[in-house]
């Protein structure tokens, strides 16, 4: 199934992208898509319905994040080599983690807003796995028992915050805006492979990331294990698992997104996004 959120931000309702490729009503079924949503039965409920008995939603909504209320984000670093290549880095022996502030969540068409005194803003494709039920020092076999299914994500970063303030990389990664994940939550069973998913980032209408999930140094099960070994996964997390060569840090000279830019991400069966990228606006921001 493709599960989404449509609706003005705040106001969103919960749908389904039908055969067609047209959105269907969910409200008679669940109140929203929320962590209470992804477990095996709730999923299987909603299975169950007859997609095409459900009220068909007209025009072109607004496309919200495809999941409510996530409980938090853990971002993988450099788990591609040509990515941790281009920076300058060690290929690491084992996961890099991070966490990125769950009020970075925007929509998968929702503008990118630059930060105050940010000059080095960058995109990252990125696979995001979304957790469906509670998952504590699992085995890498089991991991999949755990997984309600798969989004596009965009790991927006601001470099000279991540690299350059001291801390640790998380104040380079939590500007509003800068995780739009969507625009469906697909279904675990509808990605039986996800290390065999192409992924793109174009700036412009210029490719400049373009690879495979095969390409990855640690593996979407192993990684679900990995991390609950350090911490409790609950149902909603969200777990972005690394973006390919090709960020504007890496370019030479580096470039990095600046108002007027468009950005798009794709990964295959899994839809697209695309952001217009804008200034941070304190009269719009209270």
């Amino acid at each position: 199934m493709k599960l989404l959120r449509y609706g003005d931000i705040g106001n969103e309702k919960p749908g389904l992208l039908d055969v067609s490729g047209q959105i269907r009503d969910l409200s008679g079924i669940i109140r929203d898509i929320t962590p209470a949503t992804l477990s095996p039965v709730a999923l299987q409920k909603i299975a169950l319905a007859d997609p095409l008995s459900l009220p068909l939603v007209d025009g072109k909504p607004r496309i919200g994040p495809c999941v409510s209320g996530v409980p938090k984000l853990v971002g993988v670093g450099l788990n591609y080599s040509d990515h941790a290549k281009e920076t300058g880095a060690k290929t690491p022996k084992e996961p890099v983690l991070f966490l990125k502030a769950v009020s970075a969540i925007s929509g998968p068409n929702d503008d990118i807003v630059i930060p105050q005194a940010s000059h080095k803003t960058d995109h990252e494709v990125e696979l995001a796995v979304v957790i469906g039920t509670k998952a504590s020092y699992v085995s890498v076999q089991n991991a999949p028992i755990y997984i309600a299914g798969y989004c596009v994500a965009n790991d927006v970063s601001e470099r000279e915050f991540q690299m350059e303030r001291g801390g640790n990389w998380s104040k380079g990664k939590s500007a509003d805006s800068f995780a739009p994940i969507g625009p469906y939550l697909v279904t675990a069973e509808e990605v039986p492979h996800p290390q065999a998913l192409h992924l793109f980032c174009e700036v412009n209408g210029v490719r400049v990331q373009d690879s495979n999930t095969s390409e990855m140094i640690f593996p979407v099960y192993e990684l679900v294990s990995y991390i609950s070994q350090f911490m409790t996964l609950m149902p909603g997390d969200i777990i972005l698992t690394g973006t390919p060569a090709g960020v504007g840090m890496g370019a030479v000279p580096p470039r990095f997104l600046k108002p007027g830019d468009v950005v798009r991400v794709s990964i295959a069966g899994l839809g697209s996004q695309e952001q217009n990228v804008v200034t941070y606006i304190p009269a719009l921001h209270v």
